[in-house]
């Protein structure tokens, strides 16, 4: 069922981490019961934290559907009889302004100039997704039949949930496109770089510049904050993705001191 899904990239490899993890991984589906299950989500937490285990039950869970509904394998799910962790709290990480300035020095960013290396690439990209709110892999599957950089916007056929969309475009996002643009002669995609290894190259310069507990993925917070105080509700979420705009909120973490700076 994976290969059939837009993020069938790491559902695979959370799949293939269960199989060597799961003690009854070879054991009849049919037989598996809630007690082993629970007995698996007790070590996990143990191990990582309960937001991790909620999306690894619901991975297994979807298995054990496929199963029952599609194949008869199993009369039930077991994972279904299994009280799942309480979910923690939306991440509310913002990326401060030295620490930007520290990853783009350290990845060789020069403003104006067309990125040469990979890593000069993965600075282009953390740029776009604070201008954009784009995930990672969104932005780096950009091409340039995608990207109307006189109409300002890029389509995305292939997003999260599975929707395409246009993301609309500022004067520095333009600016920053056509600097892939013009680095990317002869080929259609505008970045050479992939997401295994963006993910990997980030938290090594991250970790090398002692920034704690920033994610790329806190791009998308950042940018959705800053974007909040340019456009009403109902064009951010068409900006972002968010089918229901209530779900901006996890996203949209300004602080006391930046609302208290629009009320005069």
């Amino acid at each position: 069922m994976s290969p059939t899904k837009a993020g069938k990239r790491w559902e695979e490899v959370r799949l293939d981490k269960l199989d060597n993890d799961l003690e009854f991984a070879g054991a009849r589906i049919g037989d598996v019961t809630a007690d082993q299950i629970a007995e698996w989500r007790d070590a996990r937490l143990k191990k990582v934290a309960s937001p991790t285990v909620r999306r690894e039950m619901t991975l297994l869970s979807s298995v054990f559907e496929i199963a029952k509904r599609e194949w008869r394998w199993c009369a039930t799910n077991p994972v279904r009889e299994v009280k799942r962790p309480s979910n923690a709290r939306p991440r509310d990480r913002r990326i401060q302004p030295d620490e930007e300035h520290k990853l783009l020095s350290r990845l060789g960013y020069v403003e104006g100039a067309k990125p040469e290396t990979l890593q000069q690439e993965l600075a282009v990209a953390f740029l776009l997704a604070i201008e954009t709110a784009m995930r990672q892999g969104e932005i780096l599957g950009l091409t340039k039949a995608t990207t109307h950089l006189a109409k300002r916007y890029v389509r995305l056929e292939a997003t999260k949930n599975g929707d395409s969309r246009n993301v609309p475009l500022s004067k520095r996002a333009v600016e920053l496109l056509q600097l892939l643009i013009d680095a990317a002669s002869g080929r259609q995609e505008l970045f050479r770089l992939k997401s295994a290894s963006a993910d990997a190259m980030f938290r090594k310069v991250r970790n090398e510049l002692e920034i704690v507990d920033l994610h790329f993925h806190d791009t998308r917070h950042e940018a959705t904050t800053r974007l909040a105080r340019k456009l009403d509700v109902l064009d951010l979420a068409r900006m972002t993705g968010h089918r229901d705009p209530r779900s901006l909120m996890v996203y949209y973490n300004a602080t006391a001191t930046e609302v208290a700076g629009r009320l005069d």
